[in-house]
């Protein structure tokens, strides 16, 4: 029988700091009242012996599995063949993980990626409820979306990605939704186009509502002749995409089939952005001379796209970094009050607009 190496233990640890076991512990639990010196000490005893802490032991003590899930709760699209389809293809959810890890994993602290959809919510409420996590950063995109009331009443510390549709005290991180279009709106029209559309997300969403509105109040503001020398513009055509490739593929057909004079397109996500480029040079125009076309995200999309997509940029990863520092603070400080967070757009011009 082949012998194991014993396991270094928090004795030995100890020992070679030169130090109590409970300070070890409290070295551990990050306490603070721990000198600077004697810290150092300890988590260098660590490194030279290789003890590993024992996590199932530790979480019972503290009361934390130093994990946080990431929950994604998508509605079925009639343009996709399921909610995970979009999950993996869509850029910006890559960009909410990439940013949410990048701020947590100096805190030790895991991330656990849970995709749901309507019929799959009594199962993350049910894992949440059993003490998995000690907190939840929620994409939840439709206004009628139950997921977010049903987390708040469990009472852990959670983080929305964007503003809740309805009075909800919980702490949120968003872009100005509105002033992205209307930065989009006046970039069209600065370039000279004058027949104007939009290509919207679903209006169950806030994101697909309120880019659709800053589009349209930016084009009715009545101080636009005195810049632009045209009258105020309304009645914008638009199209739902459903913030996917073949949605907004599907959506300039349409509009260009209603209204085939446009020569100026705001697509409310660079995904659609990219559909949208291809049905646009299907029928023989051109991008920019003939359509100019801006989409909103600055994804990664927006940089396969060709021309190269002009858009309004959404500070993605750094938004998700801000909603783990909120969800961290919330774990230690569960009274603390809910905070919102709002990032400015930015308007970042490349070959199509």
């Amino acid at each position: 029988m082949i012998s194991r190496p014993r396991q270094p233990t928090m004795d030995q640890v100890a020992a070679a700091a030169g130090v109590s076991r409970a300070t070890v512990s409290r070295v551990m639990n990050n306490a603070a009242s721990v000198a600077p010196a004697i810290r150092e000490a300890v988590q260098r005893a660590i490194a030279e012996t290789g003890y590993v802490p024992n996590v199932a032991a530790r979480s019972l003590v503290t009361r934390r599995s130093n994990s946080v899930a990431l929950v994604i709760s998508e509605p079925d699209r009639p343009d996709d063949h399921s909610f995970l389809n979009r999950i993996f293809t869509d850029p910006y959810f890559g960009r909410v993980t990439a940013g949410a890890t990048g701020d947590l994993r100096p805190h030790d602290v895991h991330l656990v990626v849970v995709p749901t959809d309507v019929a799959d919510h009594h199962q993350v409420v049910r894992y949440l409820r059993q003490g998995h996590v000690d907190g939840v950063l929620l994409i939840s995109s439709n206004e009628h979306d139950p997921l977010p009331a049903q987390v708040h009443a469990l009472g852990i510390p959670a983080v929305l990605s964007s503003r809740p549709a309805g009075p909800l005290p919980v702490s949120y991180v968003d872009v100005d939704q509105r002033r992205g279009a209307g930065l989009a709106a006046a970039h069209l029209l600065s370039r000279g186009c004058r027949r104007l559309a939009t290509i919207n997300g679903p209006l169950d969403i806030p994101a697909g509502s309120e880019r659709l509105e800053g589009f349209r109040a930016h084009l009715a503001d009545p101080a636009i002749p005195d810049v632009t020398g045209i009258p105020a513009v309304t009645g914008i055509p638009a199209a739902t995409g459903h913030f996917t490739r073949a949605g907004g593929e599907a959506a300039a057909h349409a509009l260009l089939d209603a209204h085939p004079s446009i020569d100026g397109l705001f697509v409310a996500s660079d995904l659609m952005a990219e559909g949208a480029l291809r049905a646009v040079q299907d029928r023989g125009r051109r991008v920019p001379q003939d359509i100019a076309v801006v989409g909103f995200d600055d994804s990664s999309a927006a940089l396969e796209c060709r021309p190269l997509l002009t858009t309004v940029r959404q500070p993605v990863e750094e938004m998700a970094a801000e909603m783990a520092e909120l969800l961290l603070a919330h774990i230690a400080t569960p009274t603390r009050s809910p905070r919102s967070v709002i990032f400015q757009p930015t308007l970042v011009i490349r070959q199509s607009a």
